[in-house]
């Protein structure tokens, strides 16, 4: 059994173990000598790791995406656990049980797919249950749907993740067609479904997480609207109209054209499918975000890119540790090292004297 994992490292401790190098760069020190930056994973998280030392003879006995046994100190560094790696040595495949290095999903994905057919059964528009039929009777898009992560890192970056957030979204779609009369359910639930379904492509997962050279290329929208209008194809009497409602839905759930929306959502239900969307999305980077800060000092996690802020700590406001006694006898504060040559200054012997006096 793999041991540390991720989960289990705590500040100061000094560690032996296994990881998957999730991310490799060399770098140079002030010096111009090299050093390595770092990320280290395992199913349950990623940390950053540096070597400074012995690093031209270690930074050619390994590549991206390969496995390393590390042996070096864990730190906090900007509220993140942070090693430094003091020896590496690679470690074949071989020895390595996968499962032990992909983050997953904790529910069962073939539970969550089969959750995610009766969706599609309950449907009564004949046209948007026989496509979306069609695309999951495909085995290799039912696996890799079920497969994939939603994205690659910033929120349900697991195995599994996608179809986790896709039925995260139908229960919110459910409930807010339910409070909006004039939202068509069948159509908004299908715009839950395939929206990000490009991502099956665009993604990669085999290791670590990172993008195909189709995702590079031409990304998941670009990707996921093919893919529907492959489908609709199959579907005899298919309404134009409906196809263009549907196709729209993809292209426009981003919200808007700086984040990658090649259309602004134009009615309704793209408008929902988008705020949904960025509603779960949002709330799940949060979470992930305050618990790997859970190691950091303060009240707020460091400052979060994507969601362009700082987040409270909100259990730990609520909950704060016992505040120190106010009539304990302060600490002794030992004096810092005395440097001679500023001692024998006279401003530092008059400042001197001044203090023995006040005492």
């Amino acid at each position: 059994m793999k041991t540390p994992y991720v989960s289990d490292l705590v500040p100061n401790q000094l560690i032996q173990g296994v990881f998957l190098v999730q991310n490799k760069e060399i770098r140079q020190k002030k010096t111009g000598e090299p050093y390595l930056s770092l990320v280290l994973a395992d199913r349950t998280g990623d940390l950053e790791a540096k070597m400074w030392d012995n690093v031209t003879e270690a930074m050619n006995l390994f590549e991206r995406d390969g496995f390393l046994r590390v042996k070096g100190m864990v730190q906090v560094f900007q509220n993140r656990l942070q090693l430094t790696i003091h020896r590496l040595q690679p470690v074949p495949e071989s020895e390595i049980d996968i499962a032990d290095y992909l983050p997953a999903s904790k529910r069962d994905r073939d539970e969550m797919f089969a959750e995610l057919r009766q969706w599609i059964s309950s449907m009564t528009n004949p046209y948007l249950k026989a496509m979306l039929e069609k695309i999951f009777e495909d085995e290799a898009v039912a696996l890799a749907y079920r497969t994939a992560p939603a994205a690659k890192s910033v929120h349900h970056n697991w195995i599994g993740g996608l179809v986790e957030h896709v039925l995260s979204l139908c229960q919110l779609a459910r409930f807010t067609a339910a409070h909006y009369p004039d939202i068509d359910f069948d159509l908004l639930l299908t715009g839950v479904l395939l929206h990000d379904i490009g991502k099956i492509y665009e993604l990669t997962y085999a290791r670590s997480l990172g993008y195909s050279t189709q995702g590079q290329l031409i990304g998941h929208i670009t990707i996921g609207v093919r893919m529907v209008e492959d489908a609709i194809r199959t579907v005899p009497g298919f309404p134009s109209a409906l196809r263009d409602l549907v196709v729209h839905l993809i292209l426009s759930h981003h919200g808007s054209l700086e984040f990658g929306s090649p259309k602004l959502p134009s009615f309704l239900e793209a408008l929902l499918l988008h705020h949904l969307d960025n509603l779960d999305s949002k709330m799940e980077s949060m979470r992930a975000h305050v618990a790997r800060d859970r190691h950091g000092s303060g009240l707020f996690t460091v400052y979060n890119g994507a969601l362009e802020r700082s987040v409270l700590k909100k259990e730990q406001y609520l909950n704060p540790g016992p505040e120190p006694d106010a009539t304990a006898p302060a600490p002794a504060v030992a004096a810092p090292a005395r440097n001679d040559a500023e001692s024998s200054s006279p401003f530092a012997s008059k400042l001197e004297t001044a203090l023995r006096r006040d005492s």
